[in-house]
């Protein structure tokens, strides 16, 4: 399957935190979910990308090719919202629709209406008028209307409530299913990457932890629940991490099948993304 993003050993050094080796591949038309905490890396990845951050070792290709020497290039087939993003105040819609004109050549400005449209965004409104939610409709509206094949989205739809947040993603799955364009989704609503994502790759310290498919992680994996007699029976080969509570423990397994195979304990849960991230972060090994 061809890849429409490869990283490969990427690393950045500040003065607290360093991404470490991250490596990952997004395939064409296929959407990756890209989890952490807070300050786990993933902005920093993300910025790398797109070069905003430049003084970094590795490699990061896009569309095949390298991101440093073809930059405007690359820049043109992309998408982007950021959560730090955000326009001038004093602009309306209609100045972001002039300005983009002259900055992409497929600039869409039909398209670009219809989505304010959709999103009930007026074009001669300025922007300080706008709510949180509107400005993130906004970004979005803008991200899509030059036609990219890679968007690259860092918390998309926070801000958003659940109704708008369910349209977004509708629009986020008809995108992906034109010409093979892809997504790479940074977001803390694990359950929108539940709903949309094919893989999840999960950055924990300026680490990757994991990356894989989404149907793997929530079919295979689980969390057995059990008593500390019938813990101290587990093999620790035989699963990822643990964590202790109150009334009982909670073991990371990946792969439900085999562990109740071998062990005689009733109860193996369905995990959740949510789930995943608090055992891996906080579980002990």
């Amino acid at each position: 399957m061809e890849n429409i993003l490869e990283i490969k050993n990427l690393c950045k050094t500040y003065d607290n935190f360093a991404l470490k080796n991250v490596t990952l591949s997004l395939p064409k038309g296929m959407i990756m979910g890209f989890i952490g905490e807070n300050g786990a890396g993933k902005t920093t990845t993300i910025k790398a990308i797109l070069n905003i951050i430049q003084s970094y070792r590795g490699e990061i290709k896009i569309f095949g090719l390298d991101n440093r020497k073809y930059d405007k290039k690359i820049k043109e087939d992309i998408g982007v919202v950021l959560d730090d993003m955000f326009f001038p105040e004093i602009l309306t819609p209609n100045d972001i629709d002039n300005t983009m004109k002259g900055i992409y050549k497929n600039w869409d400005s039909k398209m670009f209406d219809d989505y304010l449209k959709e999103f009930s965004l007026l074009p001669n409104k300025q922007i300080k008028t706008f709510s949180k939610g509107m400005r993130k409709k906004l970004e979005i509206a803008t991200a899509l209307s030059h036609h990219p094949k890679l968007l690259i989205l860092d918390e998309p739809t926070s801000g958003l409530d659940p109704v708008a947040r369910a349209e977004i993603i509708q629009i986020f799955q008809s995108f992906i299913e034109k010409d093979d364009c892809s997504i790479l989704l940074s977001s803390h609503i694990t359950t929108d990457l539940e709903h949309i994502a094919d893989y999840i790759t999960f950055i924990n310290r300026g680490e990757i932890v994991l990356s894989k498919t989404k149907d793997e992680l929530l079919d295979k994996y689980g969390i057995v629940k059990c008593t500390e007699a019938e813990f101290k029976k587990i093999n620790k080969k035989d699963y990822i991490k643990y964590r202790k509570t109150k009334y009982e423990y909670e073991v990371l397994v990946s792969n439900k099948k085999d562990f109740k195979a071998k062990y005689d304990i009733a109860i193996i849960d369905k995990i959740t993304l949510d789930e995943l991230m608090v055992l891996m972060i906080k579980g002990e090994e």
